[in-house]
C-alpha cells in the first residue's frame, strides 16, 4: 500500500473499463507528515475521496480483487481514506 495525498480530479467522458460511479483522482506518495514525494498516479477512486485527503492506495493485481474491478484494466485504486497517522507512538496527522 502506498500513502499517497489527493491532488485534484480526472476528469473523463469515455472510459473502456466499464466500472460504473467510480472517478479518477490524482495522487501523490506522500511521508507521513504530508510532504510530497516524487511522481504522480491516476487512480481509481472506490471511497470517494476529496482533494487534498490522505488516502491509502493499492497497485497491481490486487486492484481487481473487488466487485467493482474484478477483471477490468485497473491498475491503482484507492481503497481508503486516512483519518489519523501514528509514527512512533505519537501522532503526525488527524483528520
Amino acid at each position: 500500500m502506498i500513502l499517497a495525498k489527493v491532488l485534484g480530479n480526472v476528469i473523463t467522458t469515455i472510459k473502456v473499463d466499464g466500472i460504473e460511479g467510480a472517478g479518477y483522482k490524482i495522487v501523490a506518495p506522500c511521508t507521513p507528515l504530508g510532504a510530497a514525494g516524487d511522481g504522480a498516479l491516476v487512480v481509481l477512486d472506490l471511497v470517494g475521496s476529496a482533494p487534498d485527503e490522505f488516502v491509502l492506495v493499492s497497485q497491481g493485481s490486487s486492484t481487481r480483487q473487488t466487485e467493482l474491478t474484478k477483471d477490468k484494466p485497473v491498475d491503482a485504486v484507492i481503497m481508503g481514506i486516512v483519518d489519523i497517522v501514528e509514527e512512533e507512538g505519537k501522532v503526525v496527522f488527524r483528520k
